[in-house]
């Protein structure tokens, strides 16, 4: 084995360690995992592609996710709930700065409709103080989500943060009060109040806050674009630039914001996009 090898191996050792990819599910709400090129050479002595660097990836001209496993760059593409089925592209910068596209397919998916009633009309129906409250909110969350870190060892199987009763309600296209929203993007997890929330993995803490819909919630980043979100929370045990470790305490739960009742909202995002949070769960 020559150097170049030597060292080749000791990276791909040392990145991929026990990194294991979340579930492929190709669909609007899913994840789409895409081989791009080989990490190792094919020994002919060459410099290769692990030491040259990683690429980059872009969907919908945002970052996306590449890690290297099995010999190959990876890349975690997350899709938007309201992603068209059919042909897809992917654009790939190489470390030397050509560009290439890579085609994928997003299947079809059919969501179920669910229908709430919320005793606080004013959560369905704002006024326009509300609506101004709402407009700073979401754009302070659409920053927090858009929060990029660059490092490889991306803790991408989680544990269920909550000891609670799951639902399979990511996707609902939910009505209010009769009144028709923007379809669910987690996972809910129904807990008495005051049931204690774990980091599902390592993360840092890089935003908490009270907001008017998602109530008590916390910001966790795990790297690459990949960051958690626990909303309607009691109690925020946390603080910005906290670094957790899994199973460290982030807060409780509770029933603040909009809700029908205690429970956990866990979101989970990529590239900027609510993916179904069950294809990151520890198998």
């Amino acid at each position: 084995m020559n150097s170049i090898q030597a060292i080749v191996l000791l990276l791909f050792s040392i990145n991929v360690y026990a990194l294991d990819l979340p579930d492929a599910d190709p669909v609007p709400g899913g994840i789409a995992i895409l081989a791009l090129n080989p990490v190792l050479n094919d020994g002919d002595g060459s410099p290769s592609l692990a030491e040259a660097g990683p690429p980059q990836a872009f969907y919908n001209d945002r970052r996306v996710m590449v890690v290297h496993i099995n010999r190959q760059w990876q890349a975690v593409v997350g899709i938007p709930l309201g992603s068209e089925p059919g042909d897809h592209v992917l654009k790939v910068q190489r470390p030397d700065n050509t560009i290439y596209q890579l085609g994928f397919k997003v299947y079809d998916k059919q969501y179920a409709t669910q229908h709430l009633t919320i005793k606080d009309k004013r959560k369905v129906e704002p006024t326009a103080e509300d609506l101004a409250r709402i407009a700073s909110e979401t754009k302070e969350i659409k920053q927090t989500l858009a929060h990029w870190t660059d490092q490889t060892d991306i803790p991408a199987n989680f544990t269920l943060p909550v000891a609670g009763q799951p639902s399979n309600s990511f996707g609902f296209t939910r009505f209010f009060n009769g009144l028709p929203r923007k379809p669910h993007s987690g996972m809910d997890i129904a807990a008495p109040v005051g049931t204690p929330v774990y980091a599902p993995a390592p993360g840092k803490v890089i935003g908490t806050g009270e907001y008017f819909f998602n109530g008590n919630t916390v910001f966790v980043d795990h790297g690459q674009g990949l960051i958690t979100l626990y909303c309607h929370l009691s109690r925020i045990d946390v603080k910005t630039g906290e670094q957790l470790q899994r199973g460290m305490l982030i807060g409780k739960v509770g029933m603040s914001g909009r809700a029908t009742g205690p429970h956990l909202h866990w979101g989970v995002g990529l590239n900027r996009t609510q993916v179904d949070p069950k294809l990151f769960l520890k198998r």
